[in-house]
């Protein structure tokens, strides 16, 4: 990678692209969900240029995104979105760029929305081309549908330990819900990748890559085989496949000030723009 680079700059169009690739990739989970469960609870609403999306209870993709950038959501509308969740017994959890129309927010507070947490979103300026020198015991290769679950066990171990550094993560999911979901992600076209050291099984990543915007997904290492460089690796060929890919931005999600934030940070990544999370619940109304 370029050590001499100039930081990437962030403007409402750059957001709007990843925005727009953030809500496809919800949708597409979520749909995946509503096939697998087929008990007419799950629900994709368009919204303002975005999507309120219910995949199924506690699951990581119940949330509205996209907004921001596609005008004001009007009353009839929020009363759709809140209505719908309510039915399921779901709060409305709204993920809101700071780089969103301002009204937006207006809006949502006047209606009883609470500010319960942020998150950063980080981005890089991807280069033609990637010169990928792994380690000594070191390899990267595609993970394919024959260990899934044993890829899926594997992200799921790194969930359970997140980061102790910054500001925590506001949700827990249960371990099952979480390991179907990611199932489900296979459908919104994320490839998986393994790390091997030494010839074993050693840690796991995902990669999306749409309309020139490649999402880095969750990496995990074992903790047995962690210090080895593995991290490094998995990101320097996802970012070479990006590029193979005609990709010329990266993205990544991370809480503030996390261990995973510093890490994006010291390999290139850019603070791009903070999303607000904004909660509101039926119980929260009445209250």
């Amino acid at each position: 990678m370029n050590t001499r680079r100039t930081p990437l700059f962030c403007d409402t169009g750059l957001a709007t692209r990843i925005e727009r690739a953030e809500a496809e990739l919800i949708e597409a989970t979520a749909r995946a969900a509503h096939r697998r469960l087929a008990d007419g609870r799950g629900f994709v609403i368009p919204l303002a240029g975005g999507l309120a999306s219910f995949a199924q209870a506690d699951s990581p993709f119940n949330k509205v995104v996209g907004l921001g950038f596609g005008g004001v959501p009007t009353a009839g509308e929020l009363d759709e979105i809140e209505q719908a969740y309510t039915a399921v017994g779901a709060p409305v959890q709204v993920e809101l760029p700071h780089l969103a129309d301002p009204e937006i927010g207006v809006v949502l507070t006047r209606r009883g929305y609470r500010l319960e947490s942020f998150e950063n979103v980080l981005g890089i300026g991807i280069e033609d081309q990637y010169d990928v020198a792994l380690p000594d015991g070191i390899a990267i290769r595609p993970s394919g549908d024959d260990e899934l679950d044993q890829w899926l066990n594997l992200m799921a171990d790194a969930v359970a330990a997140p980061d102790t550094q910054g500001v925590p993560w506001r949700e827990e999911f249960p371990r099952d819900t979480y390991i179907e979901a990611e199932r489900d992600s296979t459908a919104a076209d994320v490839n998986r990748y393994v790390a091997l050291h030494n010839n074993e099984i050693a840690g796991g990543a995902g990669l999306r890559t749409v309309a020139g915007i490649a999402q880095f997904a969750g990496a995990a290492t074992l903790s047995a085989h962690r210090r080895h460089g593995i991290q490094s690796a998995l990101l320097a060929t996802r970012l070479s496949d990006a590029a193979a890919a005609g990709c010329d931005v990266g993205v990544i999600t991370t809480q503030p000030a996390s261990k995973s934030q510093q890490n994006a940070q010291h390999s290139g990544f850019d603070l791009l723009y903070t999303r607000a999370v904004l909660v509101w619940s039926a119980r929260v109304k009445a209250a």
